[in-house]
């Protein structure tokens, strides 16, 4: 099974076969998030994918497998609680003894790298077939959040959680999206399956919409810290 997942994992997490990086419309993992990223002995973490889909809706949702890489020695730490894929923090004397065996200094965090699979078009527990892959790392031995998503805008106005975003079907009309990000350590990623997107992976990135384009589907931002946190989120979106 283990050799399964990593080979799962090489074959599908470059998603070569999409378009732009920016489209949503295509099966595919778009994000892994752990809430929290970081936790403490005796702590835990639940794992969720962010999913795109040929067709149909964006959709949040547990692997539905998930598999330690490394350090093998903590391959226990990821359990299935009967709804959600988790981590458990093992005492700090045993992950003394992983730092030991990583070569890390004491008190350093442990990577913990694991493997995802989701399967489409419906829900297995292998990564057989045709399951998707993706490698989440979660930190043991400190305190983690997600990083906040702050400052956003939209054509300078902040939007309401469950705000529909209109564009305009004039295609030099541009529609500026804005994020508080450090372009150099966080990564910051705008999609769409509406209109087109400018300048996906900037912290300012805006859309405009020309003839051939779609013009109903959904706008997602995907924020990424540098200390393995992830947030996003999701509105509807149409062009008029």
């Amino acid at each position: 099974m283990t050799r399964l997942l990593v080979l799962a994992i090489v074959a599908t997490g470059c998603n070569t076969d999409i378009d732009e990086p920016w489209e949503l419309d295509h099966d595919r993992i778009i994000a892994v998030r752990a809430e929290p990223p970081a936790i403490l002995p005796g702590e835990t973490s639940q794992l969720d994918t962010l999913l795109g889909y040929e067709v149909g809706p964006v959709e949040v949702k547990s692997p539905d497998f998930a598999q330690v890489i490394t350090p093998g020695s903590l391959a226990d730490t990821v359990s299935f609680n009967g709804t959600h894929w988790v981590v458990t923090a093992p005492s700090e004397e045993r992950l003394a003894q992983v730092r030991t065996e990583l070569g890390l200094p004491a008190g350093e965090p442990v990577q913990l790298r694991v493997g995802v699979a989701v399967a489409w078009p419906t829900e297995v527990m292998s990564p057989e077939g045709n399951g998707f892959g993706a490698i989440k790392s979660v930190f043991l031995g400190r305190e983690g959040i997600n990083p906040p998503i702050l400052g956003l805008t939209i054509d300078g106005v902040e939007p309401a959680a469950d705000a529909e975003i209109v564009f305009s079907t004039d295609e030099t009309v541009e529609t500026r999206l804005f994020v508080e990000a450090d372009d150099q350590s966080d990564i910051v990623n705008w999609l769409t399956s509406c209109g087109t997107m400018h300048d996906f992976d900037l912290h300012a990135a805006y859309v405009t919409v020309a003839a051939e384009d779609r013009v109903e589907g959904q706008l997602a931002l995907v924020l990424r810290d540098s200390l393995g946190g992830v947030s996003w989120r999701v509105w509807p979106c149409r062009a008029e």
